[in-house]
């Protein structure tokens, strides 16, 4: 009996009449034709152990949504993991906006698919550096880790220097991400990484320690404020002075949600401004949710030694039209190929979109008391579980959104702690053990915005009978 053909709707090209003109085109009496090259003895030609396809949409659906409710959803937890990517309430009218047609399927950031792409990003632009306190912004980077890494590259080429200074409690992923960076321009630059101390104390970095390590061979000096166990770094405009007092740029990694409550880094001596979109207005998705930015002054030595696109106004020939495009290309790889300043590959532009429809909706009043309910929900979080017997806070330092809880002193490892905590249907603090020296035992806790009282409160309440 011959073998009825199937076609399947959600596969290019199953309809047999069109598979028979495909291959007569290309002279194939059948489909084994197309796998010549392969030895017959490794040909399977029985038919596979698998069910039978599903053919209709609605059966589709209902076969995917069963095996999909098998799986714990992650919105039935209470979580207070951060280290980087917290989580944030993010209005309907984001995602919204983000996920229209002219915006989501624009792959690439040109002309010829516009349809208002680049006044959303001139207005992105302008938010985030009115936000920044800054005069130009680059489109988004990969994510933080990769601004990082290329600000220090442009401080490089500025200062024609080949060597700068981190903090050594910096996020790791991103320690990890500038090493590589720097590493794979060696051979050009030869940049050495150098890491600056933490005073123990408070987990601010070591000023003697920096002082001793800046000379007028350092290109720059990078900080995170607020830092990456969340520490704020209160002498900024110190660093700042010392920093520009031999040359080097002093860069500063921010994250966005807290300049609603913080001094932007610019008005304390930050001559590079970098960060991660992930807090305006993106969701946690498995690392997708990330986009970096760098920032800077309108001087020349800055406006020349980006890497990406970048958009702005230009001179109309109308008089009071705006106009706005991709200014100064012959900087970029697009133009020069080998010869730009640094290879850019896929951006992410479209977290613009959402980082401009969160601005907009926020406003100046609407950054601010996010930052206010940060701050205050953080640091309530952090007195009741210092309360708790034989658990303290590891830093003394002021702090936004993330601090250090040292359970040294209770008998229970974090790993021992965050898998009872998982029975409670919560996420606990990011388990430090091995990230740097002398925090075995320690967890970072991440409490933003959507964290409740009542949440808070259930959190410690479990802490204290897991620790009894």
């Amino acid at each position: 009996m011959k073998e009825e053909k199937v076609v399947y709707p959600y596969i290019p090209n199953s309809n047999p009449e069109t598979q028979r003109e495909m291959m007569d085109f290309v002279g194939a009496k059948d489909m084994w034709d197309l796998y010549e090259e392969i030895p017959e003895e490794l040909r399977y030609k029985e038919k596979l152990a698998i069910p039978d396809g599903i053919l209709d949409e609605f059966g589709l659906k209902k076969h995917v949504e069963k095996i999909l409710a098998k799986n714990k959803n992650c919105d039935e937890f209470t979580n207070f993991l951060g280290a980087g990517c917290a989580q944030h309430f993010i209005p309907a009218v984001v995602d919204e906006i983000t996920t229209r047609g002219e915006f989501l399927t624009c792959y690439g950031a040109e002309s010829w698919g516009d349809h208002g792409k680049y006044q959303a990003f001139v207005e992105y632009n302008s938010m985030l550096a009115e936000l920044l306190d800054t005069e130009v912004m680059s489109v988004p980077q990969f994510d933080g880790g990769q601004a990082i890494s290329t600000a220090m590259a442009m401080a490089c080429r500025i200062t024609d220097r080949k060597k700068v200074l981190v903090p050594e409690l910096m996020n790791p992923g991103y320690k990890s991400i500038l090493e590589n960076y720097m590493h794979s321009v060696q051979d050009e630059l030869e940049v050495q990484v150098e890491y600056i101390k933490f005073e123990p104390e408070t987990g601010r970095i070591d000023l003697a320690d920096l002082k001793e390590k800046l000379n007028e061979d350092v290109a720059a000096v990078m900080i995170e404020n607020p830092g990456f166990l969340g520490v704020l770094e209160d002498r900024g405009e110190e660093i700042g002075e010392l920093v520009t007092s031999v040359g080097a740029e002093f860069v500063v990694y921010v994250n966005p949600i807290s300049l609603g409550i913080l001094e932007a880094p610019a008005n304390y001596g930050a001559t590079i401004t970098c960060g991660d979109l992930h807090s305006l207005g993106l969701h946690l998705s498995a690392g997708n949710g990330q986009a970096g930015f760098i920032s800077t002054q309108g001087e020349a030595k800055y406006l020349n030694n980006y890497k990406d696109f970048i958009y702005g106004f230009a001179e109309p020939e109308v008089e009071g039209e705006y106009v706005f495009g991709n200014m100064l290309i012959e900087r970029t790889h697009y133009s020069r190929r080998a010869f730009g300043n640094e290879y850019t590959g896929t951006g992410t532009n479209l977290w613009m979109i959402s980082a401009a429809v969160y601005m907009a909706l926020m406003g100046p009043k609407g950054m601010e008391e996010v930052g206010t309910t940060i701050l205050y929900n953080s640091r309530y979080a952090a007195e009741k579980i210092s309360r708790i017997p034989n658990v303290s806070l590891k830093f003394t330092s002021p702090f936004f959104q993330e601090f250090v809880v040292d359970f040294s002193q209770s008998g229970k490892t974090v790993q021992e702690i965050n898998k009872q905590l998982l029975a409670n249907e919560i996420f606990g603090g990011l388990d430090l053990t091995g990230c740097y020296e002398d925090f075995d035992h320690c967890a970072l806790y991440c409490v933003t915005e959507v964290n409740t009282r009542e949440e808070i409160d259930f959190l410690v309440e479990c802490l204290e009978k897991i620790l009894k």
